[in-house]
């Protein structure tokens, strides 16, 4: 079975109310942040084939090495697999992401049968694949298959977020943000949207960008 697939922003407002009756801080948080995006989407190859040319470099840096990839014709599994070594490197891949790049054309995921699966299901389909790991599949369910109870505890953002709203002195890890989400259920998807806005607001106020 799989839980709640958010689908419209009134899904994420209903998840908001949820939180905010739950959990003060939450409610104080959503009249700071405003009303919460959808952040919803497509699923795919192309999201995950994304996610890895994104790893470990800059958004402009991300962004053009895109466009060069798309502009080579290499966005889909059977062009990676028949493309050389050279012209994925001239396309802006280093080696290590080739290799991602190759394991997951290889690993010929069944994306259709993705939507159906329950979402522990599919995080281990996803991190099964070489240079895939934990975060990356869960904002791959949360924001491209719109799992509602899915939570990016390894997020740095998230972390640094729940540190500040619910002062807890030291930065929470991975494994103890994942513990405090627990109580979050089962809107734990809307709760990372509202940590992440609340994380931009309290940026903004300080001026960080």
């Amino acid at each position: 079975m799989i839980g709640r697939i958010i689908k419209t922003p009134d899904c994420v407002a209903e998840g908001a109310k949820f939180l905010a009756e739950r959990e003060p801080r939450f409610a104080s948080a959503l009249r700071e942040t405003g009303p919460l995006p959808l952040r919803l989407r497509p699923d795919g190859f192309e999201q995950l084939f994304g996610a890895i040319v994104s790893q470990q470099v800059s958004v402009a840096a991300a962004s053009s090495i895109w466009n060069r990839i798309k502009a080579a014709g290499l966005c889909d599994p059977q062009s990676i697999l028949q493309a050389t070594e050279l012209e994925l490197r001239t396309a802006g891949l280093s080696r290590q992401k080739i290799r991602y790049s190759r394991a997951l054309a290889e690993a010929r995921i069944d994306f259709e049968r993705l939507r159906h699966c329950p979402d522990d299901e599919v995080v281990s389909t996803l991190t099964a694949v070489n240079g895939i790991g934990r975060w990356t599949a869960e904002i791959y369910a949360l924001f491209s298959l719109g799992r509602a109870d899915v939570f990016a505890s390894g997020d740095l953002a998230l972390q640094e977020a729940a540190r500040i709203l619910f002062e807890t002195g030291d930065r929470p890890n991975e494994r103890q943000l994942r513990k405090m989400a627990e109580a979050w259920t089962p809107w734990r998807a809307v709760a990372a949207r509202l940590l992440w806005a609340y994380y931009r607001v309290v940026k903004d106020r300080e001026g960080i960008r």
